[in-house]
């Protein structure tokens, strides 16, 4: 039996952007609901919007258990996942002929037994099957779970990514937003190429940032893996501070490191027009979402 609860009314921070409409400009992060199982409630929380996966051309179970750690003191999770998920398919069958108030986004990657020329297929695929379902995609290189995801950095593997993804938008003549996902830990060169190229590719929105493996930022970190969660809150803010600066026309989603209402307006303050919790919402749970948005 499916339970539905009453949605929370949070719009006295409506925005509208790239012709979609937020009720309010705090949304949940790729991770949370890897499959589209949980949009119903997350929805009723009262977030403004919804980024689902990552998801993959085909299931894959990620990485070996145990894969999730916790640093309570330090509220941070160090995950080492792996793109774990039900496929593509099972997530497009979960949202396809539904509705709802929150903007949906799909965050799309590639299976970790494709290498070369397949990664670039498998983002090609995933965007067919979920652009007419979803209200953005967001193309995912930047989890460091998938060995060697974080090359497509490179200018050139990114340009293969969106020459493809922009034919099939002007084939099907939709202008749906594209999102690229970045990685904290790339350096100023890397990060000055992506924001060079960021008009040229048509890429309509940057997420600053994924986890970080700099284990310089958690004391204590005994586990390889993405680090998320307080300790990323600083990194993540460096760079999203640093890409305003380089262009403030480029649209900005701040995620890393979010707990209170002053972390949310400290990303907003720095360049982000919308944000995302992932950590904070582990540790706080639901209520976070009232302490952040209410007046």
């Amino acid at each position: 039996m499916k339970i539905l609860f009453p949605t929370k009314n949070y719009s006295h921070g409506q925005k509208n952007y790239l012709n979609l409409h937020f009720r309010n400009r705090l949304g949940v992060a790729a991770g949370l609901d890897k499959n589209g199982d949980y949009v119903d409630v997350l929805d009723s929380l009262g977030f403004g919007f919804i980024e689902l996966g990552t998801t993959t051309p085909r299931q894959q179970s990620g990485n070996e258990k145990p894969r999730v750690f916790r640093y309570i003191h330090q509220e941070a999770v160090v995950n080492r996942l792996g793109f774990n998920n039900k496929g593509v398919d099972y997530l497009v069958s979960k949202i396809k002929n539904k509705k709802y108030d929150a903007v949906i986004g799909v965050n799309i990657g590639a299976n970790k037994e494709s290498t070369n020329d397949q990664r670039i297929e498998d983002y090609v695929f995933c965007f067919e099957k979920v652009y007419k379902y979803c209200d953005y995609v967001t193309v995912n290189i930047s989890s460091p779970n998938t060995p060697e995801l974080r090359k497509l950095h490179n200018p050139d593997e990114l340009e293969k990514i969106f020459k493809r993804i922009n034919e099939i938008k002007t084939i099907n003549q939709t202008d749906i937003p594209v999102f690229l996902k970045i990685s904290p830990d790339e350096g100023e060169e890397t990060i000055l190429k992506i924001v060079n190229i960021y008009e040229t590719l048509k890429i309509n929105g940057l997420i600053v940032s994924n986890t970080s493996i700099d284990k310089d930022i958690l004391e204590g970190c005994s586990h390889d893996g993405g680090i998320s969660g307080k300790p990323l809150f600083k990194k993540s803010n460096q760079l999203l501070k640093k890409i305003h600066e380089l262009d403030k026309d480029i649209f900005l989603v701040g995620v890393g490191g979010v707990f209170t209402k002053e972390d949310y307006e400290n990303k907003i303050t720095l360049g982000a027009s919308l944000v995302q919790i992932y950590t904070g919402f582990i540790f706080e749970g639901p209520a976070i979402v009232k302490k952040i948005l209410s007046r």
